[in-house]
């Protein structure tokens, strides 16, 4: 039998999504014989727009073998419970976004079925209040979870702050000490075989051709591989998504680090914080319909909370993704496979969930078709459902002003309606088992957004007023007890015995 496995990887770019791949890739195809080689440019610098994570990034530190302690001590990063909406709904709200599962059913009922009759009674408080992770985080403080059975300590879900630069020198280590091959340089040219249309070989600045079974496009929006060579093709969004440009800075660090991304609406966009150890990172996502990059430049600079440490960089980006993110020999990861704007900090999942279906559906030098279909049917499916939870904030929005009667307007995909009008209806919410956002999340954004059911599920009915009432007390002061024992953020990034400062 002819011996198909491949042999050898190149992945084209750096950054993030080329050294997740990398770092991923070296530790799970040890042992193949795989040579696995990464062309980058020192000159090409991460535009940095992917500096939040949501939980999943903790399995995959977790696989890696990574010391949580030491990664967050090297990137300088700090720990996120969820996002804070401020001014989304409308002037002078806010909102937030938990990480983690609801709070518990009683019974068959789940807990927002139960919360929602007494609410629309009048008798429960607000939602936020029955979340430890939003209580911790509006109180700036934080713990990982505890072995604390029936407690709300044992089920605290986090994700991370970091500097995407540090984060990309840290995996780059890792993977060059299993055996990943860094070289340094441009891409100049691409050659495709005549006979099927895979890519051969890369030339590089130098004069270098460097060939590879298979090869990884990490090259960011250009898709030096997957568009500029194959002509993949790119599904556009901007009907559904409506902002395209994004202006980033960095900035002095005022305060203690909150364990929360900040969002807040602006009059074309939305603008975030995201506090990391040493600064903040910011930016402003906006629509250049509605505001031109200069006033955009501007809005961003006059709304930081410390000094800018750097000159703000400019970003043009088309919301979607490519038609393929796998075709023929090349895989594309990061923005080099779509740019869904950082809203619920998806970017960094997308690159891990394409790593991980790689693996998954890994080829010999065969590429099966069926393996490469599945794949891109599972990549289309992961894409669409953040497309479809980043409408739904755009689409439920009270605030005045042109931009946000346009998001308004704009024509809801079926999907999302049906979620919304079952929403109304009962507060049911309807979620397949592989949707990224749990029930939790869909709940959080709805409520947040003021999309108010008319009616509560029939069945809790069935449960005694009094006793879904002493539930709700027990759950809240459960809550808010457990916060108490909890340090400040900071004092636990400064003191936690596997995370000291240097």
């Amino acid at each position: 039998m002819n011996d198909r496995r491949i042999r050898s990887l190149a992945i084209i770019g750096g950054g993030t999504a080329g050294w997740m791949a990398a770092a991923a890739l070296s530790k799970s195809l040890q042992g193949m014989g795989v040579q696995i080689r990464l062309i980058e440019s020192a000159q090409i610098e991460p535009i940095g727009v992917g500096e939040a994570t949501i939980p999943p990034i903790m399995d995959f530190i977790r696989q890696l073998g990574i010391d949580e302690g030491e990664l967050v001590r090297e990137i300088k990063a700090t720990y996120k419970l969820g996002i804070g909406y401020r001014e989304w709904t409308r002037a002078g709200h806010f909102y937030f976004h938990p990480f983690g599962p609801a709070s518990p059913g009683i019974g068959n009922i789940p807990f927002q079925a139960y919360w929602l009759k007494m609410f629309l009674e009048g008798k429960a408080e607000r939602l936020e209040e029955y979340s430890i992770q939003t209580i911790a985080a509006l109180r700036g403080r934080f713990a990982r979870p505890v072995h604390a059975p029936n407690t709300p300590l044992n089920k605290i879900s986090y994700a991370l702050h970091f500097d995407a630069g540090r984060f990309a020198h840290y995996l780059r280590g890792y993977a060059q000490a299993r055996g990943v091959q860094r070289t340094e340089g441009h891409v100049r040219h691409v050659s495709v075989r005549g006979g099927d249309g895979f890519i051969e070989s890369v030339g590089l600045e130098t004069g270098e051709s460097v060939s590879a079974d298979l090869f990884l496009d990490c090259s960011g929006l250009q898709g030096l591989l997957i568009e500029g060579a194959l002509r993949t093709g790119y599904e556009d969004w901007s009907r559904w998504l409506p902002c395209d440009r994004a202006v980033v800075v960095h900035s002095e660090r005022a305060a203690p680090p909150n364990p929360y991304t900040l969002v807040t609406a602006r009059d074309a966009g939305w603008q975030w914080q995201i506090p990391l150890q040493h600064r903040d990172g910011n930016g402003y996502i906006y629509s250049s319909e509605f505001s031109g990059d200069d006033a955009a430049r501007a809005l961003l600079l006059r709304n930081l909370s410390g000094g800018a440490l750097s000159e703000p960089v400019a970003l043009r980006f088309r919301p979607g993704r490519r038609r393929a993110a796998w075709n023929r020999n090349v895989v594309a990861l990061g923005m080099a496979a779509g740019f869904l704007e950082p809203l619920e900090a998806t970017s960094i999942h997308l690159i891990q969930r394409g790593i991980a279906m790689l693996l998954k559906f890994f080829p010999d030098r065969d590429f099966a078709a069926a393996d490469i279909d599945r794949y891109n049917r599972t990549l289309e499916s992961e894409f669409a459902r953040v497309r479809d939870f980043l409408l739904m904030h755009y689409s439920q929005t009270e605030r005045a002003g042109p931009f946000w009667q346009y998001c308004r307007e704009i024509p809801l995909i079926d999907s999302v309606r049906e979620k919304i009008d079952l929403f109304r209806s009962h507060g049911r919410i309807l979620r397949e088992e592989s949707d990224l956002f749990p029930v939790a999340s869909w709940l959080a954004v709805m409520v947040g957004q003021n999309i108010i059911p008319r009616r509560y599920d029939p069945l809790v009915d069935g449960l005694d007023s009094q006793r879904i009432q002493t539930r709700l007390e027990e759950l809240r002061s459960a809550v808010r007890a457990c916060v108490e024992t909890m340090p400040s953020h900071w004092d636990f990034i400064q003191n936690d015995r596997v995370c000291p400062l240097p």
